[in-house]
């Protein structure tokens, strides 16, 4: 395989430098903090980007989010990446894990791919399960956690990062990869880029022209949901121990108290 159709997934999420509230509904809201790209998927476009520049090929920028999410779909374009689809559609709001990797399933049925790359997880949910559902749903082998990427023809070889070191996992072509952020460091867009941002393709594709279910996603078709929340309460002063001998036993019986020993 001489050039390679790669799919990059991306999501915008809120930017973690902010307070981030729940809705009424007790799920995150988008539209009080700005929105930014997942630092794990930049990562994932900086992947895709040298893979396509070592093999050839395209590499397509997939997302799916509200309208204003198109921003981080044009800067990943700026990054470098050739195209884009933006699965756009009200009725997926409030869609958990599941419903998400169907609705992109779908999607990447439809746009064709060689290998999917991904972040471990987003910095919104932290679930990293979206990655292994999509590999599940669209029936190809998954190459989680990966720290280095090497395609050789028609397979694909990553290091895995695990606690004891590494782990080499090998598949076949096409197959969905998730990296994690040892992997590379992103690239700025330049202003260049910024520019042939504005004249590349974004594909808007909708729940009815994916075929998928209403009735599955969104927040109504959740399998999974949050029962009570409450919020953050505000930071106290913490605890100052006097070491007069037993300060040892202070600290260890304040963190018993609270039931971290």
């Amino acid at each position: 395989m001489t050039t390679l159709n790669i799919v990059v997934c991306v999501k915008q999420v809120p930017d973690t430098a902010v307070e981030r509230t729940l809705t009424p509904e007790g799920t995150l809201d988008r539209e009080s903090p700005d929105g930014l790209i997942n630092e794990l998927d930049e990562y994932a476009i900086e992947e895709g980007l040298k893979i396509a520049e070592a093999h050839g090929g395209e590499v397509t920028i997939l997302s799916m989010g509200p309208a204003k999410a198109a921003d981080s779909v044009r800067k990943a374009l700026s990054m470098g990446a050739d195209k884009a689809v933006h699965v756009l559609d009200d009725g997926l709001a409030g869609s958990d894990a599941l419903a998400t990797s169907a609705a992109l399933a779908a999607a990447l049925t439809r746009v064709g791919f060689d290998l999917v790359i991904l972040g471990s997880e987003s910095t919104d949910a932290r679930t990293g399960v979206v990655p292994a559902m999509l590999a599940e749903r669209l029936g190809v082998p998954q190459l989680t956690l990966a720290a280095t990427v090497e395609v050789s023809g028609a397979g694909v070889t990553i290091h895995r990062l695990t606690e004891d070191g590494y782990a080499v996992v090998t598949g076949s072509l096409p197959a969905v990869v998730s990296v994690v952020e040892k992997i590379n460091e992103p690239r700025y867009p330049t202003f260049k880029g910024i520019m042939a941002a504005k004249k590349k393709p974004v594909r808007t594709l909708t729940l009815a022209d994916l075929a998928v279910d209403t009735g599955a996603v969104g927040l109504a078709g959740a399998a999974t949901g949050i029962a009570d929340w409450a919020a953050r309460p505000p930071r106290t002063a913490g605890v100052v121990v006097k070491d007069e001998g037993d300060g040892g036993s202070q600290v260890a019986g304040f963190l018993a108290e609270r039931k971290f020993i």
